[in-house]
């Protein structure tokens, strides 16, 4: 038993290395996490493995004394991969392999294998402050807030990454629709969505739908049926956050009430120093009713009406820029300003991980980090952070 936890503990070490990191705790639960989706001697294999998306030949250099050959490997990596620890991609015909980060990657992964007891695990590890630092602590946060689409107007010169169906109609088949993953460890909590009983709401796109359909857990279908769905989605006042890249590979429609995402923006005083987002709410105060309908409607709590027929006011520390609240407004009140500085994702996920790889914090930019989030918290008053 105790030379298996020294494989994990390799593992989690290894996994610390790479792009998004996977720090270690003193209850050792992230030990756990990975017996979930690893056995030992396919954890020993996944130690050889990096961020960077790598051909079978090269990785089996590197693994020869693990296994007897490239084709045992890729049947390695096939198990592995129904279990949400690696991922694959076809590159110049050839089949590559990366390590997989816990998210985004290895918990969406595990649609088919939720239980209690990871789903406790899971919540006690991104609870866990090492945790929280080092998932806040990229240069560049993995998912990025886009509007819906009736809150955008051509004045507005929306980028193309910024405009979900410019988006989807440029973006790479096949298309695979899953079950929100969030939404679902909700359920098996006890809870239900406050905002849709729609299960199917996040899509796979390209290489990432693949993935999906070859562990079993999305169904491909068309572009226009993956159209169709996020119009859904944006009517019923889901949040529409793609991968932080030009090149779309997912789209998942959030709510506040179920979104691991979005519940961190909650506790954070100041969450838009973490965000992507090329917007932000603007309230018209000659016109608002203060009827509150975008009260009810913002995922994040970033409005508030202070009084009976007072204005709506917008914090600007919290607000995504999603524009879900635009369409609701019966006065037109609201409107979405575009930021002065537009930030531009990087074209693809391999982009974006580099980039997180490169400007990584260390212990000393993490106690900055740490020491700065205390500020705020008592600054703003928001003290769900220090609470949690």
């Amino acid at each position: 038993m105790e030379q298996n936890n020294q494989v994990y503990v390799k593992l989690q070490k290894h996994l610390d290395n790479q792009a998004v990191g996977f720090p270690a705790t003193r209850s050792g639960v992230e030990i756990k996490i990975l017996k979930h989706i690893f056995t030992p001697a396919e954890a020993e294999i996944a130690c050889c493995l990096s961020y960077k998306f790598e051909p079978l030949e090269t990785i089996f250099n590197r693994t020869g004394h693990l296994v007897d050959s490239a084709a045992e490997l890729e049947k390695r990596f096939d198990r592995i991969q129904q279990k949400g620890g690696v991922e694959s991609k076809i590159k110049h015909g050839q089949m590559h392999y990366c390590n997989s980060p816990l998210v985004v990657g290895m918990y969406e992964f595990q649609q088919n294998r939720l239980t209690p007891e990871f789903i406790e695990d899971f919540n006690d590890y991104t609870s866990n402050k090492n945790f929280g630092l080092a998932f806040l602590s990229t240069k560049l946060p993995q998912m990025r807030t886009i509007p819906v689409s009736k809150s955008i107007h051509p004045q507005h010169n929306v980028g193309t990454f910024d405009e979900v169906m410019t988006l989807l109609q440029q973006a790479e088949e096949p298309f695979a629709i899953i079950e929100c993953i969030c939404r679902k460890k909700k359920s098996i909590e006890g809870h239900s969505c406050k905002v849709t009983d729609r299960k199917e709401t996040c899509l796979a796109i390209g290489n990432m739908a693949r993935m999906a359909q070859r562990s079993g857990m999305g169904r491909e279908i068309s572009r226009n049926e993956a159209i169709a769905i996020i119009e859904q989605n944006q009517k019923q006042g889901l949040v529409l956050q793609p991968s932080n890249t030009k090149e779309a590979e997912f789209i998942c429609s959030c709510c506040g009430c179920c979104c691991g995402i979005l519940r961190t923006h909650q506790i954070l005083p100041k969450p838009m120093e973490f965000w992507a987002s090329n917007f932000y709410a603007a309230v018209d105060r000659l016109t608002c009713e203060g009827c509150g309908a975008c009260v009810k409607r913002c995922q994040v709590g970033a409005v508030r009406v202070s009084g009976k027929k007072q204005p709506a006011v917008v914090d600007r520390d919290r607000c995504i820029g999603c524009g879900v609240c635009v369409p609701a407004c019966p006065a037109q009140s609201i409107t979405l300003v575009k930021k002065p500085a537009e930030v531009r994702p990087p074209q693809t996920r391999e982009d974006l991980h580099e980039i997180i790889a490169a400007g990584r914090k260390g212990r000393l930019g993490k106690l900055k980090l740490t020491g700065k989030l205390i500020v705020d918290a008592v600054r703003t008053g928001n003290l769900n952070l220090l609470k949690s």
